[in-house]
């Protein structure tokens, strides 16, 4: 039995990384707004944006990634809720969407 990741997966998280260190997640939803030093300025914002991508993150029975797109949002839409305190994050984030696992 494999007990990595499967691949996909894995290249999505990564390149969910790199749209958060290069400045460039969701870059519709996030225009005009600085959100890398609100984020990354301590462990724990930084920890809820990765916590929402994989809660939401989706695969099917072969380990390919279904929704990369849909969590990506999601986490955008939480970013955006901590620089921009007048959004309104719709649908409103679920319980399980949120949880450190």
């Amino acid at each position: 039995m494999d007990h990595h990741l499967p691949v996909d997966v894995r290249g999505s998280i990564r390149l969910f990384a790199f749209y958060i260190a290069n400045g460039t997640l969701d870059m519709e939803l996030l225009d005009g707004i600085d959100y890398k030093p609100e984020i990354m300025a301590f462990g724990s914002a930084l920890e809820q944006v990765f916590a929402i991508f994989a809660n939401v993150l989706q695969v099917d029975e072969q380990g390919e990634v279904v929704n990369h797109g849909d969590a990506q949002y999601r986490a955008a839409q939480w970013v955006r809720m901590v620089c921009d305190p007048s959004y309104v994050v719709e649908p409103p984030f679920e319980p399980w969407e949120t949880e450190l696992a």
